[in-house]
């Protein structure tokens, strides 16, 4: 169609998507096809309560702290190299979990995964970024991609579910090799590496500064889900945390090729785009994690039978996303479709906290579904749309690793504030009582339904600051090209 566009991509600009959005769903999935697996691996492993949760911890932490390094990679040694290496090294740490014959060569690989999920997911989204120019084209591009990131979690508990109950737990990591198979496969054939001609150094001080940084916040708050918040610990990594990723801030103002150059979140579009996704995440927690738990012990499903619980919110994601991208935000901009997504979200949360042990799926959870699917949908996909429109092509990839950090960030710190805060709500329920069976049912309602209105909370917090921060015009001129950033 267009023989001499610019852009190498632009002739396989569809199937590209295909492999992209393939790589998206792997990376996104994992963190809840292996929380399905997470019973049986314990059980075939021989590992303690405590010590389970480092086969997601271990993940996150690798995967969080390295991403804006991850990111900066792609943007200097080509995107089509960083992308197949991360498929590539993923696919293999994931192999190795599957075999894993130990506790400790689980959590390696699973460590391995994350980090080399820290090159793959800034790749993926970078390569959308640069691969899709046209502002029609774009948006459709960008409501795919938001339906995988809104609903990979909860195809992530169907085919969990689907390989714990029928095959083996290990197969939950295995399934990857097909994933980044196929996608590696397209890569190499569709895909063109290209380098920048005048490639800046390496922002290292800003690199050490941000990795530790965000490791000290992703441990500090997993630390905080185990020991609690008054922990010294958890008091002393978050300190630091803190302390680290402030200096990573100020050398960014100073440095000639900084990490991460503060235009990108300066932004009122993306800046809000980009705090969308933190406190998104940080409330949808709240669903995957403590419903699933109500599913399973107080209604008794099955991991298979969880996951086709989840599909109706799966498939009004994928209706919401695309038609928000498409028709809604050229014309009304991002503003309203995020604030949209928020409340729904929030609606769908205090749904849930009413609650109670006599309550059943038809009545009790699915309305909550059928309400918060099309936030979801809202949010996810207008704000990874808005958060990387615009970006100066030799940044795409550390300004895509930001939209994963936030999504990384705001969901470690919800779901250790919710883990929290659900066990406080139970131990109080249980102070002075006997533990009965009934008790202990209603115990356990206490604990979600605190989770579900702190979420609801947090959503309702999103509505407002997003609100307040994102510009109210569309998001042609909102988040269109920025001049001062084209050359």
């Amino acid at each position: 169609m267009h023989p001499d566009h610019p852009n190498p991509h632009h002739a396989r600009r569809w199937a590209i998507l295909g492999i992209l959005g393939l790589a998206q769903l792997m990376v996104v999935l994992d963190a809840t096809i292996v929380n399905i697996a997470l019973p049986s691996a314990q059980q075939a492993l021989h590992f303690s309560n405590d010590n389970r949760q480092w086969i997601v911890t271990a993940y996150a932490l690798a995967f969080g702290s390295l991403l804006l390094l991850g990111g900066r990679i792609g943007d200097l040694f080509g995107r089509k190299t960083t992308f197949i290496v991360g498929l590539i090294g993923f696919a293999v740490a994931s192999a190795a979990g599957g075999a894993a014959q130990s506790f400790g060569v689980l959590v390696a690989a699973r460590t391995l995964q994350g980090a080399f999920g820290a090159l793959l997911a800034p790749a993926a989204l970078s390569l959308l970024t640069t691969t899709f120019t046209d502002e029609k084209e774009r948006n459709t591009a960008f409501g795919v991609f938001g339906v995988i990131a809104g609903s990979g979690a909860a195809v992530g508990l169907l085919l969990g579910g689907v390989l714990t109950e029928y095959l083996s737990w290990r197969w939950c990591l295995y399934v990857n090799l097909a994933f980044a198979a196929a996608a590696t496969a397209g890569a190499v054939t569709l895909l063109h590496n290209q380098v920048p001609a005048d490639k800046p150094r390496l922002d290292l001080p800003g690199t050490l500064t941000a990795s530790a940084g965000l490791f000290g916040l992703a441990y500090g708050f997993s630390h905080a889900e185990t020991a609690g918040w008054g922990a010294p610990l958890t008091i002393g990594t978050l300190a630091a945390a803190a302390v680290l990723l402030t200096a990573f801030v100020a050398l960014q103002r100073r440095v000639a090729h900084p990490l991460l150059p503060l235009r990108i979140v300066l932004d009122r579009t993306r800046g809000g785009a980009f705090l969308a996704l933190a406190l998104a995440g940080a409330g949808i927690f709240g669903v995957f994690l403590f419903l699933t738990y109500f599913l399973q012990q107080n209604l008794g499903l099955s991991p298979l039978q969880t996951g086709l619980a989840f599909l109706p919110m799966t498939a009004t994601i994928m209706l919401t996303a695309t038609v928000a991208t498409t028709r809604l935000v050229p014309h009304y901009g991002p503003r309203p479709m995020i604030v949209a997504g928020m409340a729904l979200g929030a609606a769908g949360m205090v749904y849930l906290a009413q609650l109670e042990v006599g309550s059943h799926y038809a009545g009790g959870v699915l309305p909550a579904l059928l309400i918060m699917g099309p936030g979801l949908g809202l949010i996810f996909a207008t704000a990874i749309n808005s958060a990387t429109a615009g970006v100066d092509p030799r940044d795409a990839g550390v300004g895509s690793a930001m939209v994963n950090t936030m999504q990384q960030v705001g969901g470690s710190v919800g779901t250790a504030l919710l883990s929290t805060l659900a066990a406080s709500a139970s131990a109080g329920y249980l102070d002075g009582r006997a533990p009965t069976p009934a008790v202990l049912a209603q115990a356990s309602i206490e604990s979600y339904t605190t989770v579900f209105w702190v979420a609801a909370g947090i959503l309702a917090l999103g509505l407002v600051v997003c609100g307040l921060l994102l510009p109210a015009r569309p998001v042609e001129r909102a988040v269109g090209v920025a001049p001062s950033l084209a050359h």
